[in-house]
């Protein structure tokens, strides 16, 4: 739990503070005033990164350095950020203890939604792959030196098929074994965080959607998980010919999908913007769970603009989600928003135009 935070030099910030209370806070404000970039500077603050920018862009514009405090309940955290050139040098005080970046353990739990967030349901597949793999990253702390060791012996396969040459050729099989044993891992664990994710999902988007809906995920696997790793090596020494051609690795994880279905239907060609929304919502509710059991602690949920588009029935079941945690939401219309919530069961936070 957040309880207040300091921006210096932080986007459009000079020097700006803000305290929130344990239930729900709401950050309302025209655009412009500052709402996205106070969601990003508490996300800054958690996981030590934005969603959004590099780290050279988060610095107000001409400035030497920008800063980042916050008291949490039990720690004090800090991220102090200062111009070396092009670069940007970042380190991070949690209790006065310093670290040049942030082990999995370090970070605070949060959940986050935004907007952009839909294009998951309607972009290509790497949107949905960068989705389920950094979820899986922030609750399995083996996925991401996984997925690290993968994308090395991938960048190290496709190095080998650009080089198109009898050597080259010599030496590839010994990445296709390390590749399909990094592969099938990776698949597994996708493989199970879809099958954790149908368990609950048409439940939650029916209680946000006002009505009983089947909702479906599929890991969309070139080949079947129990023997990922045989079958891709396979495929790899199949199509090598083909990928020397190319220049790259056509199959593996890294070209891999995942589908939604709404009602037997593929949601990204038949889900209108409000169900996209709900679905997207669900899939939070399931993140927010997902994230509370691995790391033993109730995630900080943070929301921007999430009540412009939905009506009275998906707003008070997203409500109805929030009691249990301690929430940031912005919104240009505070009268939205307060009237789904009991007296006392709110704090606003206003913002005025280009926010200092």
């Amino acid at each position: 739990m957040i309880t207040s935070i300091r921006l210096q030099h932080f986007r459009t910030y000079k020097n700006a503070s803000f305290e929130f209370d344990p239930g729900v806070n709401i950050v309302v404000g025209p655009n412009a005033s500052g709402k996205t970039n106070l969601l990003e500077a508490v996300l800054v603050l958690a996981r030590g990164s934005s969603y959004r920018a590099k780290d050279t862009e988060i610095i107000s514009h001409d400035k030497p350095w920008g800063r980042v405090d916050g008291d949490f309940a039990k720690q004090k955290r800090s991220v102090k950020l200062e111009r070396d050139g092009e670069k940007v040098a970042k380190n991070f005080v949690i209790d006065e203890k310093p670290y040049k970046r942030l082990a999995l353990e370090r970070t605070v739990p949060v959940v986050f939604f935004e907007p952009n967030h839909l294009q998951i349901l309607s972009r290509g597949p790497e949107w949905r792959r960068e989705y389920f793999d950094e979820l899986l990253e922030r609750s399995l702390p083996e996925f991401k030196p996984l997925s690290v060791a993968y994308r090395r012996t991938l960048a190290q396969r496709n190095a080998l098929l650009k080089q198109n040459h009898q050597k080259a050729r010599q030496q590839l099989f010994a990445w296709d074994i390390r590749l399909s044993q990094l592969g099938e891992k990776i698949a597994y664990a996708r493989k199970v965080i879809t099958d954790d994710i149908n368990k609950q999902i048409s439940r939650s988007y029916s209680k946000i959607a006002g009505r009983k809906s089947v909702v479906s995920l599929r890991y969309e696997s070139h080949f079947p998980v129990a023997d990922y790793a045989s079958k891709l090596l396979r495929k790899l020494e199949a199509s090598a010919s083909l990928d020397f051609m190319r220049g790259f690795t056509s199959s593996g994880p890294h070209r891999e999908d995942f589908s939604f279905f709404l009602n037997g239907q593929p949601v990204s060609a038949s889900a209108s913007r409000g169900e996209a929304r709900s679905l997207l919502l669900a899939l939070k509710v399931f993140e927010l769970g997902l994230i509370e059991e691995a790391r033993s602690q109730k995630p900080l949920f943070l929301l921007d603009d999430v009540f412009s588009e939905l009506d009275t029935t998906r707003r008070r079941a997203l409500v109805n989600y929030l009691k249990d945690y301690q929430a940031i939401i912005t919104t240009t219309d505070a009268d939205t928003v307060v009237e789904y919530f009991a007296t006392g069961a709110h704090k606003l936070i206003p913002l005025q135009k280009a926010a200092q």
